[in-house]
């Protein structure tokens, strides 16, 4: 079993790694902050749902206009200006600005956001293919390798940010916690631009809106990734649905809620990557991602903080289906398409998560937290099981060839 020692001896990998732990930190603190100040200033589930998952929403925008620049920028400077982008964009939300110029600014970090993840997984995966920086025989599948070390640091990363920043709002306030998030997305530009080497962009030629929504059509017109593409999008994003709304069902408890949520990804991470065997990983997509959503069926009951953490760790294994799924897309993906079909994978997923936490926010405030939990859950296991017939994989799908 390959170790993963292996990967941090590949160039580049480390500063990647370090540059995007800082910033899910970041995110993470953020997020906390801004949905527990707009929530004791409306009193809104609804509003404090999306402010927390607002910036998600308009990757869709993104989507659509900005993600052919994924593949024709280069990816130091890029991802060096994102970071910088949310330093300032979060330093702004601290002020803080009326809530109209809040929800303007989360509308501006999400179209940035759309660029980055693609850029950022882009690049992982051409440090990781086969043929490029990995020099290691025995090292294979680099990419689910390389992106569940990234899933798994995300994993303890949001629970220290989660819980550093309960401890910093409750004991420093809602402001500081926006400005301690803010100098670590600075801290996470100095790193990629001083860590990372200056690489050409991986496709020649002017992004533009025509050439994104050319490449989407491209990559959506193959029946094997558009499902791929809508198992990774819907079932996701609905249940982050349920877990914005933690702060409205527990508002002393959200920060365990949201750590143990991130310790369940965790969990489910480690165990798909580093010890189910490549034969069975095919099998388990869909039964994950039934499991990302069962637990949530209970909230209707209203359970306690406790027992409703230990739902939400259990939920949050699930989401290891995404891996499986991302290894798959790749798979069937050119690589010169890579950093556009992981950009389109990223903004859909994230888009799908702010339409479930405004779908989640708005049954919320006609019912309750713990009823809106249950129906978005439901959901989310309904559409699991109409996509499961197209996501059987082929019996020879992992040596299929790559076509456009």
């Amino acid at each position: 079993m390959t170790s993963y020692r292996s990967l941090f001896r590949t160039p580049e990998f480390t500063p990647l790694f370090l540059a995007s732990s800082a910033q899910v930190a970041a995110q993470t603190m953020s997020g906390l902050a801004l949905g527990t100040l707009v929530y004791r200033a409306t009193d809104s589930p609804l509003l404090s749902a999306l402010s927390m998952f607002g910036p998600s929403l308009a990757q869709v925008l993104g989507a659509t206009t900005l993600l052919s620049a994924a593949d024709r920028l280069p990816p130091r400077a890029t991802l060096t200006g994102t970071a910088l982008a949310f330093a300032a964009g979060t330093a702004a939300l601290a002020a803080p600005p009326p809530l109209w110029g809040i929800f303007a600014l989360i509308l501006v970090l999400g179209l940035v956001a759309s660029l980055g993840g693609g850029v950022r997984w882009g690049l992982l995966n051409e440090i990781l293919r086969e043929d490029g920086y990995i020099k290691d025989a025995h090292i294979k599948d680099g990419y689910i390798l390389g992106r569940s070390v990234f899933n798994m640091a995300n994993g303890v990363t949001q629970v220290a940010g989660f819980a550093t920043g309960g401890v910093l709002i409750a004991f420093l306030s809602a402001r500081g916690t926006l400005l301690t998030a803010a100098a670590l997305y600075a801290t996470a530009a100095v790193v990629s631009r001083l860590a990372l080497t200056a690489r050409p962009p991986r496709v020649t030629g002017r992004p533009s809106v025509r050439e994104t929504r050319r490449t989407n059509a491209a990559l959506l017109a193959s029946r094997p990734r558009r499902h791929l593409f809508l198992a990774l999008w819907i079932p996701n994003g609905l249940i982050v649905g349920c877990e914005s709304l933690y702060v409205s069902y527990a508002p002393d408890h959200a920060g365990l809620l949201f750590a143990c949520a991130a310790l369940g990804m965790l969990a489910g991470d480690v165990a798909v990557a580093r010890f189910v065997p490549p034969r069975l990983r095919p099998r388990l997509g869909v039964p994950l991602l039934l499991l990302l959503a069962a637990p949530y069926v209970f909230f209707v009951l209203r359970p306690g903080p406790l027992l409703a953490a230990g739902l939400a760790t259990l939920a949050s294994a699930g989401f290891a289906a995404s891996l499986l799924q991302q290894e798959r897309l790749m798979a069937v993906t050119p690589p010169e398409l890579s950093g556009h079909a992981l950009g389109l994978h990223s903004s859909g997923m994230l888009t799908m998560q702010g339409v479930g936490a405004a779908l989640a926010g708005a049954t919320a405030q006609l019912t309750s937290p713990g009823t809106a939990m249950t129906v978005i859950a439901l959901a989310s296991i309904a559409v699991t099981v109409s996509l499961a017939p197209g996501l059987r994989p082929a019996p020879r799908a992992a040596s299929a060839p790559r076509t456009a």
